[in-house]
């Protein structure tokens, strides 16, 4: 077709789904054992390669960093607000943060939570 821009693929794919979680269950946002599960699984659900995974009790809460070959999974909690925050950043076209995402809110039971997208892909 002349004269229509044609633009191709980009170089490096790049998606980021995080939000904020609301009256989810206080039982679990304290227990980091269970939060790395649900972040490994998380990493699963995503079709994602998971390299390590830390937590860190801070005050009731925790922090959970799974590191995929991807990129990141992270969950940070406040158990005594029943809150959390969730991100999700995936390189590749493989990969399906959404699910990551979704998978997560499920699991700490959030009554409800808004979620976000960011295209992080490069140029073409």
């Amino acid at each position: 077709m002349m004269g229509a821009e044609v633009r191709g693929v980009p170089k490096v794919i790049g998606r980021e789904v995080f939000g904020n979680l609301y009256d989810c269950d206080a039982d679990v946002l304290r227990d980091d054992e269970r939060l790395k599960e649900i972040a490994v699984e998380a990493t699963k659900v995503g079709n994602m390669t998971l390299l390590d995974v830390k937590a860190w009790k801070i005050g009731e809460g925790v922090s959970v960093v799974a590191i995929v070959l991807e990129s990141h999974v992270t969950i940070h909690t406040w158990p005594e607000h029943n809150f959390a925050t969730v991100d999700v950043y995936s390189c590749g076209s493989h990969t399906d943060p959404k699910r990551a995402f979704y998978y997560i809110v499920e699991q700490l039971k959030a009554k409800r939570f808004n979620v976000r997208e960011a295209d992080r892909s490069s140029e073409f």
